[in-house]
């Protein structure tokens, strides 16, 4: 448990076997006599338990201390990234009525690639080439998802498949991605203090991110105003750009940047506001988290520029996952297939000499 010092990993004992174990990915503490575990993207109880209210306060207390946050009756919930990038939560009485709560998401070591999402059973080696066609020739990209469907995890994958030479961008809440390519800027927003001063929000940070000179800019979440920013950005010499957002459909995904854009002081009506999100949101990713545990892409959707007769997104599913059912120990059976849909700028691969053939998108028989 190297990301704590010594100070206070002796109060998370109860809990440090998990903390040190690889094969988990989050830990939940909900109250002193309630611990479980995500593993393999299942929940699992275990017999973990804090001596009392007391040493789980002093615990949170003591990681609060140690990345220079408070939490206190005036300041009753935290959250906070780890030195290693984990994501710490907590929030204490009373507004947790069950006792103070804790979650604690430990940062991946490895760099995850097409080829892993593949071995996984996440994506399909087409779909795979076609969203690194996408990249190559510059596409808009929103990916969607709930909660700990896999939406960070595909972002880091996307955004390393971005050319080099390029001068990338990453504006995140707090930092977790990971992308490796040659050119690549991080910035992470900043809370005021105590006095309520020195704030910096992702609406800042892409403000000045535009006036560096970047080719591409990836938002790890979008979840405010930036939303009007980042749509912007893509519509003005930016393209390429990428963002994270929660939604359960690709549908949902469109109206929720446009719900978005519409909660800062703009002055513009929605109608527009839609109509750049139509042009600027080229490809949208959907993730979902099976009740399995996996994490598969469930649709990669193209947006059409123009919205139909009823001010509506217009959206062409490209690839679409296909259940086809459950294996004897329970695991979902089934794969992403294309549905026909032969994406409107086919020609500009062909030019390019892309090796992705038309035939690639028909439908299986």
């Amino acid at each position: 448990m190297g990301v704590f010092d010594e100070s206070v990993s002796v109060f998370l004992e109860p809990i440090r076997g998990f903390l040190e174990d690889d094969t988990v990915s989050e830990v939940m503490v909900n109250g002193p006599g309630e611990v479980f575990v995500e593993r393999r993207g299942l929940l699992e109880k275990t017999a973990a338990r804090f001596t009392d209210e007391q040493a789980l306060l002093a615990a949170v207390r003591n990681i609060a201390q140690f990345v220079g946050r408070r939490i206190d009756d005036e300041n009753p919930m935290l959250d906070a990234r780890l030195p290693d990038g984990s994501r710490v939560a907590a929030v204490i009485p009373p507004c947790s009525r069950r006792g103070t709560t804790l979650s604690i998401r430990k940062f991946s070591r490895s760099s995850p690639t097409f080829v892993d999402l593949i071995e996984r059973g996440s994506l399909s080696k087409d779909a795979a080439r076609f969203l690194d066609v996408c990249v190559y020739l510059a596409r808009n990209v929103i990916v969607s998802g709930g909660t700990g469907s896999g939406k960070t995890t595909f972002l880091n994958v996307l955004g390393s498949r971005i050319p080099g030479k390029q001068r990338l961008l990453v504006i995140e809440d707090s930092s977790e991605l990971k992308i490796r390519t040659e050119h690549v800027l991080f910035f992470e927003t900043r809370n005021a203090d105590p006095m309520g001063k020195g704030e910096v929000t992702i609406r800042d940070l892409l403000r000045s991110a535009l006036r560096l000179r970047p080719d591409r800019i990836v938002v790890g979440e979008v979840r405010g105003p930036e939303a009007l920013d980042l749509i912007t950005a893509m519509n003005t010499g930016h393209g390429g750009s990428m963002g994270t957002t929660h939604a359960n459909t690709p549908y949902d995904a469109l109206s929720r940047l446009e719900t978005l854009a519409m909660m800062g002081e703009t002055q513009i009506p929605p109608s527009a506001i839609r109509r750049q999100i139509a042009s600027a949101v080229q490809i949208v990713v959907q993730c979902r988290r099976f009740n399995d545990g996996s994490r598969k892409v469930t649709h990669v959707s193209e947006v059409v520029p123009e919205l139909d007769g009823q001010d509506r997104y217009q959206l062409r599913d490209i690839y679409r996952f296909v259940q086809q059912g459950r294996s004897a120990d329970g695991k979902v059976v089934g794969e992403i297939l294309p549905t026909g849909y032969i994406p409107s700028f086919m020609d500009e691969i062909e030019l390019n000499r892309l090796p992705f053939a038309r035939e690639k998108f028909l439908a299986p028989k």
